[in-house]
């Protein structure tokens, strides 16, 4: 879910030393989709090579988020015998934390666990027909992420049935423009804008604005400085059978595609949780607004 957002040419900063600020762009496949990287900095030299290093750091997450990478961290995690507590990395450990928080959080709306089934949808989209109901009750009896216990202090996780798959494409990207920002920011390029499709992470305002102008795709324009925004919805991954369009997002419950055409914005302090978030209210409906004001009581949430 592609975003728009504006931002005015380089201005000189009141109540800053007289140098013209230059906005620096860049953009690179990770994660399976372009990261685009905006930055303000009256050294473009410095700016490029932070951007650099921004960009080594979604390289390195892929490496360990990734379910499509056979080799990846989290992929190792799920070929571990049942039962067996795996010690993680930082990165990993706080993306399924954050993720069995929002699980309970929207009782089962959200679910990393889901891999079995996202597999077989994928498969499914690519032949152009639904899975069976033998088949999705197979690959339903599989998840749960009631199944999936972590311990903070030695950063393991474990999964408690074989044949577990998680998939963490509902949270990852949030997470890595999360930590890409903060890259940029800790090399003094504090507004900073990162792009992943339908997740934004924005730092602080561009120069003589008062924050980031994101334009969604609906026509309504959002200012945000230092929060997160990230679009869900069927628009550009479904399939269609019988005139019925299936989307990417499954309902845990049933383990279909998601029939209801609902388009969810969340917006959040962090892009771990706008991005976890607006797959579990795309399941949920408006009635989870409720739940979502409780657990991000500083968000915003947008149907359409």
């Amino acid at each position: 879910m592609a975003f728009k957002w504006i931002a005015t040419s380089a201005l000189v900063l009141a109540l800053a030393p007289a140098q013209e600020l230059h906005r620096v762009e860049a953009t690179e496949p990770h994660m399976g989709t372009l990261f685009r990287l905006v930055v303000y900095s009256a050294d473009e030299a410095a700016a490029r090579a932070a951007i650099k290093r921004a960009f080594a750091r979604a390289a390195d997450l892929d490496q360990k988020l990734s379910d499509y990478k056979p080799d990846s961290e989290l992929n190792r995690l799920c070929h571990a015998p049942a039962g067996k507590p795996v010690r993680v990395s930082n990165d990993l450990f706080q993306v399924v934390a954050a993720s069995l928080e929002i699980a309970r959080s929207t009782k089962g709306a959200f679910d990393i666990t889901l891999g079995p089934l996202t597999h077989q949808w994928r498969e499914a989209r690519k032949a152009g027909r639904l899975p069976s109901v033998d088949q999705i009750a197979e690959a339903r009896a599989k998840t749960s992420y009631k199944k999936v216990s972590i311990e903070a202090g030695r950063k393991t996780i474990t999964l408690k049935q074989p044949g577990m798959q998680l998939d963490l494409g509902g949270i990852a990207k949030g997470y890595a423009a999360d930590q890409m920002l903060a890259i940029l920011s800790a090399a003094g390029f504090r507004q900073s804008l990162v792009a992943a499709s339908g997740d934004i992470r924005v730092g602080d305002a561009p120069p003589g604005r008062k924050g980031w102008t994101i334009e969604l795709d609906g026509g309504e324009k959002l200012q945000l400085v230092n929060q997160a925004v990230s679009t869900a919805g069927a628009a550009e991954q479904f399939i269609e059978v019988n005139g019925i369009r299936y989307s990417h997002i499954l309902d845990p419950s049933t383990g279909v595609g998601l029939t209801n055409g609902l388009t969810v914005s969340a917006i959040a302090s962090t892009g771990l949780l706008a991005d976890g978030w607006d797959t579990a209210l795309c399941v949920i409906g408006e009635r989870g607004r409720a739940r979502f004001r409780k657990a991000v009581p500083a968000g915003r949430v947008i149907f359409r």
